[in-house]
């Protein structure tokens, strides 16, 4: 009987024939771990490899070397198992010169590598491999085995097992994405798990006030570099150094510093996270498969949200905001901690271009960037100068607030009127001359199918022809859909708390220009060659809807 313990030779009575080099390579799979499958331990493992070393009894010189073990890995990919690895170099190391495992399925669930490794990489660094139950193997004492039909089987049935395995996880957490619940292993940066219910979400209000202050800053004008210096400056931790100030386990994959700081990527990812607005939003990444461990980005359209599923950090009002401002270009001259008043929303009106800021004299203008930076051929000058600027933009939304004003008088009259609200007589008509339209296209439908069987049309002219009446059904049931819907609307009347009314009016005794102002009210600022400007304001639908609402229900040929 044989005696094992690390780098103890096995006493045997018989003449040595062989000196071999043991190890036990031993792996717990996460779908191991989650099953709790003890008969799968690393513990039992141990246990079984031992006792089968201890039972070698044919004349060679056994010396076990150590047993290497992967927790938790997954076996579909030997580049993540860190202590594989290191087998496999301590074989190239002359160290290791037999490996011992419970089955195949321990050392492979890819049926690729294990045909690599048995068929080429372990004969050719004269290593014997053991696998003791399933489909038992032993390279040297019966090589013929190894190559027989039931090992490449038994492959394929543990790679079939690893991708069931992983499609089932992945349509269990998909089902649990649907409704909204947190299924990852950190909450982000701002949350913390809830400790009566780890799929869910509680405020961490430490972390919590830093991402307010982040939101705010950026909104009053701050750049994300200068949010960056002035966090770092004041000593608060990046996201990934708080988690392990807390005692998390945590390990940012990107990271290189073993002192981290923050970053602009990490402001910019803060600031365009929706899980901040109380939404959950998961599924942005996902391996490429269940044989390549690599991580990829998943499409916007394929992300899961859930809306209201957590209280929330930041209103979906200055969310909005954020991601209207972070559109634009909003970089800031060299020591500017700031951004300027206008950065990020004027353009050049033929060229399109942004304008570029110029200090002469004391007085800021702004150039066209083609005119000024490429070429004199290819734009002109564009100039304006900043106050000339400044009071045409003020001017511009100080008539929009008065429309605002005056439509939501006029709306609030026709909403209290005893009258029966009317209806748009210019809708119905329309309605009636596309119902007139489809009635007629559908008759043409029903034609043709007639002339096919008399044998006027061929079946590839009716199929032809069947098809295009279908497209053009179809184009006029939508039509007459939204037309309902728009009558709906003007008879169901227009709230005076509309996002345009409601906006504008807070600013109805504007008298001076923010940053704060132009990111709630305007969407772009054109600047053309004589120095005159264009102004597009934000909410122009909603302007629409109600100026169409107000122009129906006050037409003299209204019912």
């Amino acid at each position: 009987m044989a005696r094992v313990a690390n780098r103890q030779t096995i006493t045997k009575l018989a003449t040595k024939n062989k000196v071999w080099y043991v190890a036990f390579y031993i792996r717990l799979s996460r779908e191991d771990k989650r099953g709790k499958d003890e008969s799968e331990s690393i513990t039992n493992q141990r246990l079984i490899l031992t006792d089968f070393l201890e039972q070698q009894d044919d004349g060679d010189e056994y010396i076990f070397v150590g047993e290497y073990v992967d927790d938790g890995v997954s076996g579909t990919t030997d580049e993540e198992r860190e202590n594989f690895q290191r087998l496999l170099s301590d074989i190239q190391k002359g160290k290791v010169n037999c490996v011992i495992v419970k089955n195949l399925a321990r050392s492979f669930r890819n049926n690729g590598d294990q045909s690599y490794y048995l068929g080429d990489w372990f004969p050719r660094n004269d290593v014997r491999f053991i696998s003791l139950y399933q489909q038992p193997v032993d390279t040297y004492k019966d090589p013929q085995n190894a190559q027989n039909i039931a090992v490449p089987v038994q492959g394929v049935l543990n790679e079939e097992h690893a991708r069931g395995t992983s499609e089932s996880i992945r349509k269990t957490f998909d089902k649990k994405r649907e409704k909204g619940l947190h299924i990852g292993s950190f909450a982000a940066y701002g949350y913390m798990k809830d400790p009566e219910d780890k799929n869910a979400l509680i405020i961490d209000e430490e972390a919590a006030e830093n991402v307010k202050s982040i939101f705010a800053w950026f909104l009053e004008g701050m750049s994300k570099n200068a949010i960056v210096r002035k966090l770092n400056n004041s000593g608060v931790l990046c996201p990934a150094a708080y988690k392990k100030s807390k005692g998390m386990k945590y390990q940012n994959p990107n990271a290189t510093d073993s002192n981290p700081l923050w970053a602009a990527i990490s402001i910019t990812g803060i600031l365009k996270n929706r899980i901040y607005v109380g939404d959950m939003v998961q599924g942005r990444y996902r391996i490429k498969s269940y044989k390549i461990h690599v991580q990829e980005t998943v499409p916007e359209d394929e992300w899961f949200i859930v809306e209201n599923t957590h209280e929330p950090i930041i209103s979906r009002e200055d969310f909005t905001k954020v991601q209207e401002l972070m559109k634009k270009d909003t970089r800031t001259a060299p020591q500017q901690k700031g951004l300027y008043l206008f950065s990020g929303f004027l353009r050049c009106a033929d060229c399109g271009k942004a304008m570029t800021r110029s200090k002469v004299k004391g007085n800021v203008y702004y150039y066209c960037r083609t005119y000024k930076d490429q070429s004199k051929t290819a734009c002109t000058k564009h100039t304006i100068r900043h106050n000339h600027l400044e009071q045409g933009v003020l001017y511009a939304i100080r008539q929009q607030v008065y429309v605002a004003v005056a439509f939501s008088e006029i709306v609030s009259r026709i909403n209290t009127a005893p009258l029966q609200k009317s209806q748009s007589i210019r809708l119905n008509e329309l309605i009636a001359a596309k119902e007139k339209e489809l009635s007629k296209i559908t008759r043409y439908q029903q034609s043709i199918y007639q002339d096919w069987k008399d044998g006027e049309i061929s079946h590839k002219q009716y199929r032809h022809m069947k098809e295009d009446y279908e497209r053009q059904i179809e184009a006029i049931n939508e039509v007459i859909g939204n037309l309902h819907e728009e009558k709906a609307e003007l008879e169901n009347g227009i709230d005076t708390e509309n996002p345009f009314l409601a906006t504008f009016r807070k600013y109805e005794n504007i008298d001076k220009l923010t940053r704060d102002i132009l990111i709630e009210l305007v969407e772009c600022i054109k600047v053309y060659d004589n120095g005159n400007i264009s102004v597009s304001l934000k909410f122009a639908n909603e302007y629409r809807r109600v100026a169409e609402y107000i122009e129906v229900n006050t037409h003299q040929n209204a019912v």
